[in-house]
């Protein structure tokens, strides 16, 4: 039995599975997942497991180069602004709007889907290297 890091099988075979550049998304409760986009959902009741925590975890073991928010998120989800800012200092933000969000969902590797229950709590991680690229 794995000991430490991810212990969700899915989750750990993705985040593997992740090229220079692919995104991973991590949605809140109610944000629309294509059905041809992979899904995980781990949601189990409102607000748990809460997308901090899902980030959290994920950001232990990927590289995370830039992140896609929406513009909404500025007003609406100034926690989850500030959390990501807190964890990953040294990635770019692109902000787009809600729509673009969603609509570029459809583009990314699979949606993690969380039990928040907050607006705007949605974010795209493209993933980067942990090596110097050159």
């Amino acid at each position: 039995m794995k000991a430490t890091g991810l212990l969700h099988p899915e989750l750990s075979a993705i985040i593997a599975g992740l090229g220079h550049g692919d995104l991973l998304g991590v949605a809140d409760a109610g944000l629309p997942i294509s059905p041809a986009t992979l899904r995980v959902d781990l949601a189990f009741a409102p607000g748990k497991p809460a997308v901090q925590d899902v980030l959290d975890a994920l950001l232990a073991e990927l590289t995370v180069e830039a992140y896609v928010l929406a513009e909404e998120s500025k007003a609406h989800a100034g926690w989850l602004v500030d959390f990501l800012a807190g964890r990953l200092p040294g990635a770019a933000v692109v902000w787009v709007d809600h729509e673009t969000l969603k609509a570029r969902c459809a583009t990314a590797r699979a949606v993690v889907r969380t039990g928040e229950f907050r607006p705007y709590g949605n974010v795209l991680l493209a993933s980067g290297v942990p090596f110097a690229p050159g």
